[in-house]
């Protein structure tokens, strides 16, 4: 099932106008997340809102947003004057202009949504809109209203769809030379930069994002299964650092001893991967992970299993936690 849109409203382009509905695109819900709990009765934690300095809690309707001033003045800003300043754009996105794609800088970029058609109206109008910006070979600049705010957003033709990229305003960039001036200017010999290069060479291949592996989700799934099973977890071993490197030369050559050696197991690695036929993408870890109630532990864990457990239920409740399936390649 498809999530719900995050915003719906019309695409403008000059008079030509159609409903749409915007989606997010990347998700976090596959990902191992963790509750913050009492130690000694296994209870979620609760936060209270409350006075910082009479420690009362505070109900909803008694909360507003305060501008601070300084350490104790605030500037009170109520709901109705936000709702007074909201901008008139809120339910269309008004193309305004089209630029290259190569001039829109990465460190503007923030966050990837899906443009769709909304209903079953608009479809020839969205396709115009779409082909018109891929012919021209340029990203669409517009506006949109999330959240009360207006923000920038960039639209690119993905398949049969828009991909807007939503982008931060100058003021959210920081100036690189406050950063970069103090970096050396060293001269670097062609022989450094030749074995340089030759490394760049033997590690390059294709963007295949499906051969991306998350290592701490998968230890943290591995730590979750051992601790339900009861098995004892293995202090880590502390890794050795390789030190401060003396010989920038040595260093180098060394690299590419060590790249001619580990190439045939990456090759092994990628072809096994791609070998594999494609799994059923799964929803999401907190559908796989079991509730532990109590104080954890596999004796909280039959506390809180049925007292007429089937074998079935029983082989279900053991089956371990497994990683999400990778994605499958675009295009």
């Amino acid at each position: 099932m498809a999530p719900r849109a995050n915003w719906k409203g019309f695409l403008r382009l000059s008079l030509v106008t159609c409903p749409v509905a915007l989606y997010p695109a990347t998700s976090d819900t596959e990902k191992v997340s963790f509750n913050q709990i009492n130690r000694k009765t296994g209870h979620r934690i609760k936060y209270l809102k409350v006075d910082a300095e009479t420690g009362d809690e505070v109900t909803s309707e008694d909360i507003v947003k305060g501008y601070k001033v300084d350490t104790d003045t605030y500037i009170e800003v109520t709901k109705d004057e936000l709702d007074d300043i909201a901008l008139d754009s809120t339910h269309t996105i008004e193309i305004d202009e089209f630029v290259p794609k190569t001039d829109i800088d990465s460190r503007y970029l923030i966050r990837p949504y899906y443009l769709v058609p909304d209903g079953k109206v608009g479809h020839d109008a969205f396709a115009v809109i779409r082909e018109t910006i891929r012919s021209m070979d340029k990203v669409a600049i517009g506006r949109v209203v999330l959240t009360n705010r207006e923000h920038i957003i960039a639209l690119e033709p993905l398949e049969s769809g828009l991909m807007g990229t939503l982008l931060r305003y100058p003021y959210e960039v920081r100036s690189e030379k406050d950063y970069f001036d103090d970096i050396q200017d060293v001269k670097l010999t062609k022989d450094m930069l030749d074995l340089a290069k030759h490394i760049v060479e033997k590690k390059s291949g294709a963007f295949e994002p499906e051969l991306f592996e998350d290592h701490y989700e998968t230890a943290l799934i591995d730590l979750i299964n051992k601790k339900r099973s009861g098995a004892p977890i293995a202090a880590k071993a502390t890794p050795k650092t390789g030190g401060n490197v003396i010989n920038l030369m040595d260093a180098l050559k060394k690299s590419i001893a060590n790249e001619k050696d580990a190439a045939p197991a990456t090759k092994v690695v990628k072809e096994t991967v791609k070998a594999k036929k494609p799994k059923k993408r799964v929803e999401g870890q907190r559908e796989m992970l079991l509730p532990i109630s109590g104080k954890g532990g596999k004796d909280a864990a039959a506390k809180a299993a049925p007292k007429e457990a089937t074998r079935e239920t029983a082989k279900k409740a053991d089956k371990p936690v497994r990683a999400p399936a990778r994605a499958k390649k675009a295009g």
